[in-house]
């Protein structure tokens, strides 16, 4: 059986309302309204909606569509309030406006707003609706991304944005989400996909053109495959120069 919130926890409730419900007052009195009472245009600086940096004007519609949902926030929490306010006075607060039973009072306590008992609180389901946006978003880079496809391995709009992003990019290695890049050349969009082989030691691994002198390019992937430990420690002795000498060694 619910415990229904005592006269006492009542009349503490009702100071903790009527002051939530005067710092909302001040707050979009002291914000004008979070800024929706000033024109865009002002803000900007500019004379006309027709600028010359359209950045700025979309800046500011980016702010303006927080402050509508601010406002908007705080004009249902104030709406919350008032009405919690008023059934204090009407003697019905605490009762769920569903089953009619006691809210419990720790639920009061947590949210002293509240009109109804968890068992009958709306909305207590998460939309499985989403944004029209999203199919043409979904998967990255939009419809013209058949990674996923198996029966698909050509040149997609993945491949045409890796171009692009290997010119560089706004990004640095420190925003990279491998915490192990450290070069720029390393940024790109799966940069350690292998191009034109699918091994690795298919890339720095090669012959004359009848299949003999085999030697080693020691590329990137070499020194890649190396540090994994994979494979012969070495597939050909190193060579170094020693300037001091005068002779490979």
């Amino acid at each position: 059986m619910a415990i229904k919130v005592t006269s006492k926890q009542i009349k503490r409730l009702r100071k903790r309302l009527l002051e939530e419900k005067a710092l909302l007052e001040q707050r979009m009195d002291d914000h004008a309204n979070f800024g929706l009472t000033d024109s865009m245009l002002r803000e900007t600086g500019e004379l006309s909606a027709y600028d010359n940096h359209p950045a700025d004007l979309g800046t500011e519609m980016f702010e303006r569509a927080k402050d509508i949902a601010l406002a908007e926030n705080a004009e249902h929490h104030l709406t919350d309030v008032n009405r919690a306010l008023s059934d204090i006075e009407a003697g019905t607060y605490g009762i769920c406006k569903a089953c009619g039973n006691p809210i419990p009072a720790p639920r009061m306590e947590a949210l002293p707003t509240a009109e109804f008992c968890v068992e009958h609180a709306p909305n207590q389901t998460v939309s499985e609706k989403r944004p029209a946006e999203e199919d043409f978003l979904a998967p990255p880079f939009g419809r013209t991304s058949l990674d996923e496809r198996h029966d698909f391995n050509q040149f997609d709009g993945e491949d045409a944005w890796q171009i692009v992003e290997s010119w560089g990019t706004s990004n640095s290695p420190a925003m990279a989400e491998d915490p192990q890049i450290t070069d720029y050349n390393d940024m790109e969009i799966e940069a350690d996909e292998n191009d034109g082989y699918v091994e690795a030691f298919e890339s720095f691994l090669a012959t004359d053109m009848y299949g003999q002198q085999v030697t080693v390019v020691r590329n990137k992937q070499y020194k890649e495959y190396m540090d994994k430990k994979e494979g012969e420690p070495l597939f050909e002795p190193e060579i170094h120069y020693d300037e001091e000498e005068g002779y490979l060694t």
